[in-house]
């Protein structure tokens, strides 16, 4: 039987009944999801109630792109789809930017918003929120449904569900107009009406000739290199991917969400050797990651002179040869692939040329070297180096931690300082390199796994989503959020010569980021060198309180854009 049901009051007729609110409920329920990210409001507020009230979870944020944020990287970390409910229009367009994100980077989610009356907003009569959120949102997803009869709720989630976890995963709106949630049905014939998805994301096996193309590949390179991506993070396939990793013998380098599969110290990463391993290897196999602007699109002096065969495994087959051609293309689920391979290895497999993994070695061992004392600085107001070397003893303790990361400086250098040593430990700003999904994973990332986070934000990263520090008190997560504050964009040292008003980058001078937690019942604390960073973080992550550290950064340091300033254009007019 449905949670809830009513009677209807005509002499002699009474029955069981149900309506829309009970029936989204009941269907997300069968479903196993347990967990709505959401900010409320109308014509959504009572289903939230009554969702929390049936017994599922339902976390209010403070805007609509945080909770979408929250709920694509509970996607991620599940593999179920993480699901945002919105209200109409404003909200709907606030919880898209994170339905694109999620799309983007292949985290399954479901936007669920409320929308004005179909009849209304066709004939374009200026209904309250009037807008045809289907249409916009259709270019921007994996899929977009609309159900308009409480008889089809089952199966409108249910294809939602299918669509967001299956092959490539990815971003579905489901629109739900505000008259659907009062529609009453009969209650068996609603109970009848719901959809228990079986099977959302079959394995999807490699056939043996790719296998068998992939290894041939593989074994005839002299300088060979294994890249891992989110993808294969995701896949949860994480012991498959460690025993393929070791039996081949192969450097391999992580991409930053996929940092922890095999231990960042693991003696065949490659890490601290990218641009060695990227610029002279021959051979290349990619696993789970793309051949996007993070890898350079496979050309141009990241990748050297030396000529290049590429290996590539994805689910998707439209992703190879998207910007090189790919010779042994590998179309499956990764723990479908990665298993083939192994099986495929005989036990002979001969390991790659001791020159090549010793060189790679040698050159990430010298790079390590160099960057340490930069790591152990105790300045005061401090740089990122020696911040970032106070976090990287701080996750070497807590290994199970996570660690969510975001902002420019702070995003680029923490990726290479901080080893991470557990899949899926690490979450930032994904394909993107989008600010201000900081305090929505955070939160997530605490609710989905119960482990304690560690947030290292950007000063400008932050205040996309400062606000949720508040969500964070009331919920008493155990998050412990970190701001490199150099009182800017990039810097905090640029002048406006044309007239009063601050540069553009710049922020007010010394601001306490700290005090915000404080005003909500957190804990908050300005640190203004490594010694008293290293001291206010431990307590923090020892604690399980909510915690904001200032953490006060020279305000010169920084570069502009991070290491991605080739991608800001710049004017060739001299300044007069």
């Amino acid at each position: 039987m449905l949670n809830t049901a009513t009677k209807s009051e005509a002499p002699g007729t009474e029955q069981e009944l149900t309506d829309g609110f009970h029936l989204v409920i009941d269907a997300l329920k069968l479903n196993g999801i347990n967990t709505i990210y959401n900010v409320p409001g109308i014509p959504i507020t009572d289903l939230g109630r009554m969702a929390q009230a049936a017994g599922i979870r339902v976390i209010s944020f403070r805007h609509e792109q945080n909770a979408g944020y929250a709920a694509g990287i509970a996607g991620f970390l599940t593999k179920k789809p993480g699901v945002c409910l919105t209200v109409s229009a404003p909200g709907f367009l606030n919880g898209l930017t994170a339905l694109a994100h999620a799309t983007t980077n292949c985290y399954p989610m479901i936007l669920i918003s409320g929308s004005s009356e179909r009849e209304i907003v066709d004939l374009q009569q200026g209904d309250y929120e009037e807008m045809d959120q289907l249409a916009i949102a259709k270019p921007l997803c994996k899929a977009a449904y609309r159900v308009l009869h409480a008889q089809d709720i089952g199966i409108g989630l249910a294809r939602a569900i299918r669509a967001a976890v299956s092959g490539r995963p990815g971003g579905v709106y489901l629109d739900l107009p505000a008259k659907l949630f009062g529609q009453v049905m009969n209650a068996d014939a609603g109970q009848r009406s719901l959809v228990k998805v079986i099977d959302a994301a079959p394995a999807q096996i490699p056939s043996p000739a790719a296998v068998k193309r992939a290894l041939d590949v593989l074994k005839s390179a002299k300088r060979p290199l294994i890249i891992l991506g989110k993808g294969a993070a995701y896949a949860q396939a994480d012991e498959e991917i460690k025993n393929f990793v070791e039996k081949s013998g192969v450097p391999f380098l992580p991409m930053s969400m996929a940092k922890g599969l095999l231990p960042d110290t693991h003696p065949q990463c490659a890490g601290a050797a990218r641009s060695t391993v990227l610029k002279e290897s021959d051979v290349v196999m990619l696993i789970g990651a793309r051949l996007n602007w993070l890898l350079s699109h496979g050309k141009g002096k990241t990748w050297g002179e030396a000529p290049k065969k590429f290996i590539q495994v994805d689910i998707e087959p439209k992703e190879m040869d998207s910007n090189v051609e790919i010779v042994a293309p590998v179309v499956g689920d990764i723990g479908s692939c990665v298993s083939a391979f192994v099986q495929a290895m005989s036990s002979g497999w001969t390991a790659p040329p001791a020159d090549w993994t010793k060189a790679v070695q040698s050159k990430r061992e010298d790079n390590v070297a160099k960057m340490a004392p930069k790591l152990m600085n105790n300045k005061s107001p401090m740089d990122y180096h020696g911040a970032l070397g106070v976090l990287k003893n701080v996750i070497k303790e807590r290994p199970d931690a996570i660690l969510v990361n975001e902002g420019a400086n702070t995003l680029d250098l923490a990726r290479g300082v901080i080893d991470m040593y557990k899949p899926r430990k690490r979450l930032d700003v994904g394909t993107w390199g989008v600010m201000g999904i900081g305090m929505g994973q955070a939160i997530a990332a605490a609710l989905e796994t119960g482990n304690p986070v560690l947030a290292v934000e950007g000063d400008s990263a932050f205040g996309f989503s400062g606000m949720e520090v508040e969500t964070i008190c009331r919920y008493n997560l155990p998050i412990c959020v970190v701001i490199f504050n150099n009182d800017g964009i990039y810097r905090g040292t640029d002048v406006n010569n044309a007239n009063s008003d601050p540069a553009t980058t710049v922020f007010v001078k010394g601001a306490r980021y700290d005090k915000m937690m404080e005003a909500f019942g957190g804990v908050g604390v300005n640190a203004t060198s490594p010694d008293e960073l290293k001291r206010a973080v431990n307590e923090a992550m020892d604690s399980g309180k909510p915690t904001l550290i200032n953490a006060v950064i020279d305000p010169a340091a920084g570069s502009e854009s991070g290491r991605i300033g080739n991608l800001n254009p710049q004017s060739v007019l001299k300044k007069k």
